[in-house]
């Protein structure tokens, strides 16, 4: 958090509901977190400046995307340099098929989360963009069954 802000039992009601609906009216919110619409709104605000709460997003299908094939790579890289660590990470994260991308303690280096269209796909972003990167030593690739939660 940006500044130290304490959070008491209302704060962390609103950060729930928020969690389970970002796109609820505040007269919603401060209908079920016990306020009026004002100081809820107050508080919601107070939150955002604090950085407790950072964004809010839309949950998109995959299919909708034309994405339906979700593959976890297990990533690990031959040097770890500031640089080399630093351009690696630079180019993973540019690439929109990259969904999350997580450095690690101990093995994996890296945890890489993509979304792609078909096996096709997947096999042409991971040879031509993954692959290729010089700091690359070995990526094992987890194709998802089924997505249970998240």
């Amino acid at each position: 958090m940006g500044n130290d802000v304490t959070l008491d039992a209302v704060d962390r009601e609103i950060l729930f509901q928020l969690a389970r609906d970002g796109r609820m009216s505040n007269v919603v919110l401060a209908r079920r977190v016990g306020l009026t619409p004002p100081p809820c709104l107050r508080r919601v605000k107070r939150l955002e400046d604090a950085g407790v709460i950072t964004g809010y997003r839309a949950d998109v299908s995959p299919e909708a995307l034309g994405r339906s094939l979700e593959v976890v790579l297990s990533v690990d890289i031959a040097v770890n340099n500031l640089q080399t660590v630093e351009e690696f990470e630079a180019d993973v994260a540019a690439h929109d098929e990259v969904l999350e991308f997580r450095r690690m303690f101990g093995r994996p280096d890296y945890y890489i989360r993509v979304a792609v269209s078909d096996q096709v796909a997947y096999e042409r972003f991971l040879s031509q963009k993954i692959m290729m990167l010089p700091a690359v030593s070995r990526v094992d690739s987890h194709l998802t069954m089924k997505r249970i939660k998240g």
